[in-house]
C-alpha cells in the first residue's frame, strides 16, 4: 500500500495534523509526518517532495497557516497529488491560509479542504489511494454506509419525539 506523507509548516500545526494521522490510521494507511517550512527549510521540503514517489508515497498532505505556501511549494516539486490543509491563524482566522492554498497558478494544482479540515484531507487521500486499492474502497463504502445509518437512526428518534 502507498503511504501518505504529511508535512506541516510548524509544530504548532500538530493538533490539526494529528486528526489526519488518526483518520488515516483508522483505514490502515501508513503515514510519515515531518515539520518542513516552505520559507525556513525550503531545501528539506523540496527534497521530500522530489523523492516522495520513489519512497513509496501516493499522496502528500501539507498543513500550514498564514501565507500557507507549503502545499504549493511541495506541489511544484512533485507530480503526486497534494492536498492542502489551511490552518487557522490568530489574525485572519485562517482565511489567508485558505486563499493561499486554493489560489494556485495553472499547471500546479493543490487540492484544498476547509480551514483545519484534516479529517477531510485524510479521507480525500484515502479516496485517491482507493482508486487502485479495492480494500480501501470497501472500507470507504462501509464507513459511508455506517454514517448514513447513524443519520437515519437520529431521524427516527427525532420523528418519534416530535411527530408522535
Amino acid at each position: 500500500m502507498k503511504k501518505v506523507g504529511i508535512l506541516m509548516g510548524s509544530a504548532s500545526d500538530l493538533p490539526v495534523v494529528e486528526k489526519a494521522v488518526t483518520t488515516l490510521g483508522e483505514y490502515g494507511v501508513p503515514t510519515e509526518t515531518h515539520v518542513y517550512s516552505a520559507h525556513r527549510t525550503p531545501g528539506e521540503a523540496r527534497d521530500f517532495a522530489v523523492q516522495a514517489r520513489e519512497r513509496g508515497f501516493g499522496v502528500l498532505i501539507c498543513a500550514a497557516g498564514m501565507a500557507a505556501h507549503l502545499a504549493g511549494a511541495v506541489a511544484a516539486n512533485t507530480t503526486l497529488p497534494v492536498i492542502g490543509i489551511p490552518c487557522k491563524g490568530a489574525v485572519l482566522d485562517g482565511m489567508d491560509a485558505l486563499l493561499s492554498t486554493v489560489m494556485m497558478p495553472p499547471g500546479v494544482p493543490v487540492a484544498a479542504v476547509g480551514i483545519n479540515g484534516a479529517q477531510n484531507a485524510a479521507l480525500l487521500a484515502v479516496e485517491i489511494l482507493a482508486v487502485a486499492d479495492p480494500e480501501l474502497e470497501r472500507k470507504l463504502s462501509d464507513a459511508r454506509a455506517a454514517a448514513a445509518e447513524k443519520v437515519l437512526r437520529s431521524d427516527a428518534e427525532v420523528q418519534a419525539k416530535l411527530n408522535g
